[in-house]
């Protein structure tokens, strides 16, 4: 497949510290690619460098196969953390100024203004002062000022942080429709691990500067569940004494449950334990693996 995005050997050091060391990856056109790390992992200082906004130490960039700065810039949308507007100003008045930044002017700048505001959602809202704006707005508001180029590439740092449910399922599902519909690669950095699985085909994870895991989101999952059952019954209270006696590790999981890893994975021989103890068990369920458990597992 033809390649959006790839990185070879990145590294950016401050001081005697790496924030990013030895980086590879590679996003090819479609992906919606997910960037995860815990703070402070060298995500956005990762970022910088892929727009050349700040210069990296060691490896290269390549956009659409061009490694030049200017040529990769032509065609890339981003937002790097939080996007900032003028609050004084109108969204329409803060996305001409922003248009003028990439050239365009006059009926084509209008066009692209008003074409961008209808994608995100904003066209209702655009004579409106940005300081008037949710924060979900906001980030709406930045990927139309993203958008303004009509990049085939676009970069977001963090776009749903800090927004509550509503606003974390508008950005989701225009990043999909922006990828389904408008033929855009995303690539995108976030700690909502759960909105990640939904949203990304592939991922990366990165800890202390250094890419740990990269693929399918499917093929890091795996197809089958974890060692890990849910447990309830009638007296839960009993039935945690029993756990610790028995498995010696017990974690709290989904309503309430109960959660365990059965030694050497055999969750018959406890249920049969368990009701021989007298026990009435309510649920017995297996804990799919999901992408918390994986990132977990790589920046432990």
């Amino acid at each position: 497949m033809a390649v959006a995005l790839e990185v070879r050997g990145l590294g950016r050091r401050f001081g005697p510290r790496w924030a990013v060391r030895d980086l590879d990856l590679t996003v090819q056109v479609g992906d919606v690619y997910g960037f995860l790390g815990p703070n402070g992992s060298g995500k956005t200082t990762a970022m910088r460098c892929m727009l050349g906004l700040i210069r990296a130490d060691t490896g290269q960039v390549s956009v659409f196969g061009s490694q030049d700065v200017v040529a990769r810039r032509r065609g890339v949308g981003a937002i790097i953390e939080v996007p900032a507007f003028h609050a004084w100003m109108s969204g329409r008045e803060n996305l001409v100024q922003a248009a003028a930044y990439t050239g365009l002017r006059g009926s084509e700048a209008e066009h692209a203004i008003a074409r961008v505001l209808d994608r995100v959602g904003l066209t209702h809202r655009a004579q409106d002062p940005a300081g008037t704006y949710s924060l979900g707005m906001k980030q709406r508001l930045g990927i139309a000022r993203a958008l303004l180029g009509s990049p085939r590439l676009l970069l977001l740092d963090e776009p749903t942080n800090g927004l509550d449910p509503h606003g974390v399922r508008e950005v989701r599902e225009l990043v999909l429709s922006l990828a389904a519909d408008d033929g855009l690669t995303v690539f995108v950095s976030s700690h909502q691990l759960a909105e990640v699985q939904q949203m990304c085909s592939r991922v990366g994870i990165l800890r202390e500067g250094r890419l740990r895991a990269e693929g399918r989101v499917t093929d890091l999952l795996g197809a089958g569940v974890t060692s890990a059952w849910e447990l309830d019954a009638d007296d839960r209270e009993a039935l945690h004494a029993a756990l610790l006696a028995s498995v010696g590790t017990v974690t709290l999981g989904r309503a309430g449950r109960l959660r365990v890893e059965p030694v050497g994975g055999d969750v018959t021989a406890l249920i049969t334990e368990l009701l021989g103890g007298g026990h009435r068990l309510r649920a017995v369920v297996p804990v799919e693996r999901d992408l918390e458990d994986v990132f977990v597992e790589v920046t432990r």
